[in-house]
């Protein structure tokens, strides 16, 4: 089957339906067609549609529904999400015909100001360059479509602009997606000048890399692009080493270096035996600790990040910022922090619709507005959750190996008392990156209160291992621990350790630990402490405590703790 005009016009040419169809499956079976899954759905979805006859029915409202899985009652005035969508596509489909489409002989495009494909010929042997022809949008009555000519003058003007096009399109892939830490990782040096050694510097750099890219919050790269090259933005960082092998030994040497000034902002060194059965061991551990250092939230990287002050900001920085004030507001969990890393999120979603990690943090933020701020009624605290879930569930639409996203889903379910769920979430996410301390100590914690303390105590425990350095919430984690498992003593330990004081849930536990433990004087402290900031919390003890904690027996210990401290808490 052939488009065909309706009533040929001399020089006119068919377009067979099933040759934009392949050209489509070209289009979307690249490497270096540079679009999302949602774009990828976009696209296909308005060229089967037109291809069908439907073209009619391509609008904002159809494609919301349809494609993205919005509700009926979407409205296109007020959720631009389409709109978005479409020029991220347009951009998309740009970048490849000026790369690996660029001999395909079908061009397909999505003209601004609607969302109904053309189908250019680029060129056929009886025509001359100027000349190609157009599938027009066409009515549902009709499989029928007419042909007409580009005019010479506007294709002239596109071949052209082709050198401008390229630049504005790259430009613009650029300026569409947040700020995102590069790395490059340099081929280590080889100090002993062996096969040997070198091998061992080739496969150290390989498992640094695989490692390093389980972390979604920045770019790993193996090469710098080359003078000139416009389409990939440089590294920020240098990841740069040395191996030097003894008699069964072997060092590796290793630094963070700042490409801006040149100065090592982070080094370490680690060594390993040359054994075979120890080798591979070797080498992937050295590899999780180094990524774990490095990438991880509180990390190197986001160090450095967090200290860099950029004058004038553009909106891929301001948007990168966002996240990074987000860990900022963990420290001390300031209400009113809160709620502008919370509108600075919504806004960086809002213009990064494809930011999974910004939709991540921002589930995570209305987590805390449900869980640090007493709900009024089950009704709002159920629209709490409902958002904090569905911005989590974009996240990982946008991105399925996002452990931010997964995070917020956890929660989210978790507190919805979608336990099962909540846990298979967690799982799922720990297989994803298992160096990711902040996720392994959050769903340690959620296996913990659930009811399985010995797993997730154990999680807890290694997650603090790996990243000593955390802010003390694993501190509290394991201070329940050790309550839970009957060791008052350790749990004491464990409470006076943390200095997360600003947190509520920190004086919720030290009240119980302190009262069990025998230090009546310091219970007493931690009850005033939460009458004084959080007199909410102490008349519906009983409802805070069984938001938290999963299982009925668990909750009625941990409030006989609370009585012994103090607080009247009603049976």
């Amino acid at each position: 089957m052939a488009i065909q005009a309706e009533t040929p016009a001399p020089g006119e040419h068919e377009l067979p339906i099933e040759a934009c169809r392949a050209q489509l499956a070209l289009i979307l079976d690249s490497a270096d067609f540079d679009a999302t899954g949602r774009e990828r759905r976009f696209l296909s979805h308005v060229v089967e549609e037109a291809l069908s006859g439907r073209g009619d029915r391509i609008k904002a409202y159809s494609i919301a529904v349809e494609v993205f899985g919005r509700g009926e009652a979407f409205d296109p005035q007020t959720d631009p999400i389409v709109r978005i969508e479409a020029g991220h596509l347009r951009r998309a489909l740009e970048r490849y015909y000026l790369t690996a489409g660029h001999t395909d002989p079908i061009l397909i495009t999505i003209p601004k100001g609607g969302y109904v494909p053309i189908f250019l010929l680029r060129s056929q042997p009886s025509l001359p360059l100027s000349q190609a022809v157009v599938v027009s949008q066409t009515t549902t009555h009709s499989p029928v479509r007419r042909i007409a000519f580009l005019l010479p003058a506007v294709l002239a003007a596109i071949i052209a602009a082709g050198v401008s096009v390229l630049a504005w399109s790259w430009t613009s892939v650029r300026s569409s997606a947040p700020e995102t830490p590069r790395v490059l990782v340099e081929p280590f040096d080889d100090l002993t000048g062996t096969a040997t050694a070198a091998a061992i510097a080739s496969g150290l750099k390989q498992e640094i890399v695989s490692q390093l890219s389980k972390f979604k919050d920045i770019v790993v790269m193996e090469s710098a692009p080359e003078d000139g090259d416009t389409s990939t933005a440089p590294p920020r960082f240098v990841l740069a080493g040395s191996v030097n092998l003894s008699v069964d030994t072997f060092l590796l040497r290793v630094r963070l270096i700042n490409r801006a000034n040149g100065s090592v902002l982070w080094a370490d060194s680690y060594d390993g035996r040359m054994k075979v059965a120890d080798l591979v061991e070797a080498q992937a551990d050295i590899a999780r600790k180094v990524s774990t250092s490095l990438a991880q939230a509180y990390g190197v990287i986001f160090q450095a990040d967090a200290n860099l002050h950029v004058d004038n900001p553009p909106d891929d920085w301001v948007a990168y910022s966002c996240t990074l004030s987000f860990y900022a507001y963990r420290v001390d969990l300031s209400p009113e922090t809160r709620a502008s890393v919370r509108t600075c999120l919504e806004k960086a979603v809002r213009r990064f619709p494809n930011y999974a990690t910004a939709w991540g943090l921002l589930s995570l933020i209305y987590i805390d507005d449900y869980r640090f701020e007493f709900p009024t009624d089950a009704t709002s605290s159920a629209a709490v959750l409902e958002r904090a879930l569905a911005a989590a569930r974009q996240a990982v639409e946008v991105d399925p190996l996002n452990v931010r996203g997964l995070q917020g889903e956890m929660l989210a379910l978790y507190f919805s008392k979608e336990m099962k769920l909540a846990l298979a979430v967690g799982k799922r996410g720990l297989a994803i990156n298992p160096n990711d301390t902040e996720f392994m100590g959050e769903y340690g914690q959620r296996l913990a209160v659930s009811g399985n303390w010995h797993d997730g105590c154990a999680l807890i425990t290694e997650a603090r291992q790996k990243n000593p350095r955390s802010l003390g919430y694993y501190e509290v984690e394991l201070a329940l621990c050790s309550y839970f498992s009957g060791d008052h003593s350790q749990a004491v330990m464990w409470i006076k350790k943390s200095p997360v004081r600003s947190n509520p849930i920190y004086h919720i536990v030290a009240a119980a630990v302190l009262s069990e433990g025998g230090y009546k004087i310091e219970a007493d402290r931690e009850r005033d402490w939460l009458e004084q900031n959080q007199p909410a919390w102490t008349k519906n003890m009983r409802q805070v405590v069984a938001m938290r904690l999963a299982r009925s027996q668990d909750v009625e210990t941990f409030i006989g703790s609370l009585k012994k401290a103090g607080f009247n808490v009603a049976d």
